[in-house]
């Protein structure tokens, strides 16, 4: 039987979705020390590993420095810091996202429910439009200069996927953010958040669903004058406008 080696990327969302699984159902099952650890969690989003102490430890990290089972080979320094911090911005904004829900706000990502970033992001905004306000907010988290600087505007971000109840694959998260920080990475990343974009019109328009139905307190509704909203049949450049955009 052959078994697959999985890349420095891949051990990075699997490492994440680990941690995630169990806390998630203690949460979920009001469990004192999962509420507790979501507590610490939270007080890390936006911030650096390095910055945070408190946390060190809090989450099973050891897969990453451990000789993999599948075979492959141990990370590079280089690569343990980009992993430890993919991870570290992944969990905690989970966290964040996860506060006072009632189900799992992680849920993976499959392509006939789409739960990238982009889609998600897609799912706050009215069917059958594209509200600017919040396509921006994907866009300046995509042109961000560093991992601290993607890290806020995520945040925000996930601040207003809370609100709309919009779930999120935070492991395939953490593989983008690991991505990200390789040379070429960010080019990359954002081209996957432009079709994770494209990709719930196309299974919405697959299953005869819409997206949410409205947008988030917190960001600018259709109907005001401070929005401006795009026909969909517009938003086939959105892969390349978030290369484009500025900041």
């Amino acid at each position: 039987m052959t078994t697959t080696t999985l890349t420095a990327r891949q051990r990075v969302g699997a490492v994440t979705g680990a941690i995630i699984a169990p806390l998630q159902w203690g949460y979920l099952n009001d469990r004192p020390e999962a509420v507790a650890a979501l507590a610490r969690l939270r007080r890390g989003a936006g911030k650096q590993f390095s910055e945070m102490p408190d946390l060190w430890g809090l989450a099973d990290t050891r897969p990453l420095h451990a000789p993999p089972a599948d075979g492959g080979r141990v990370l590079r320094e280089d690569e343990l810091i980009r992993a430890e911090d993919a991870v570290h911005v992944a969990l905690t904004l989970w966290a964040l996202h996860q506060q006072s829900q009632s189900q799992g706000m992680h849920q993976a990502h499959r392509p006939t429910a789409p739960r990238g970033l982009g889609a998600a992001v897609r799912r706050l905004m009215p069917p059958n439009e594209i509200a600017e306000p919040l396509r921006k907010r994907l866009v300046r988290a995509g042109n961000a200069a560093d991992l601290p600087a993607v890290a806020q505007r995520l945040r925000d971000l996930v601040v207003l996927l809370r609100a709309g109840d919009v779930q999120l694959d935070y492991a395939l998260l953490a593989e983008q953010l690991y991505h990200w920080q390789e040379p070429g990475g960010r080019d990359a990343v954002r081209r996957e958040w432009g079709r994770s974009f494209q990709a719930v019109r196309a299974s919405d328009d697959t299953s005869g669903k819409a997206p949410g139905s409205s947008a988030p307190a917190g960001t600018t509704s259709p109907s005001s004058g401070d929005s401006t909203v795009a026909n969909p049949g517009d938003n086939t450049g959105f892969t390349d406008s978030i290369d484009k955009d500025a900041s």
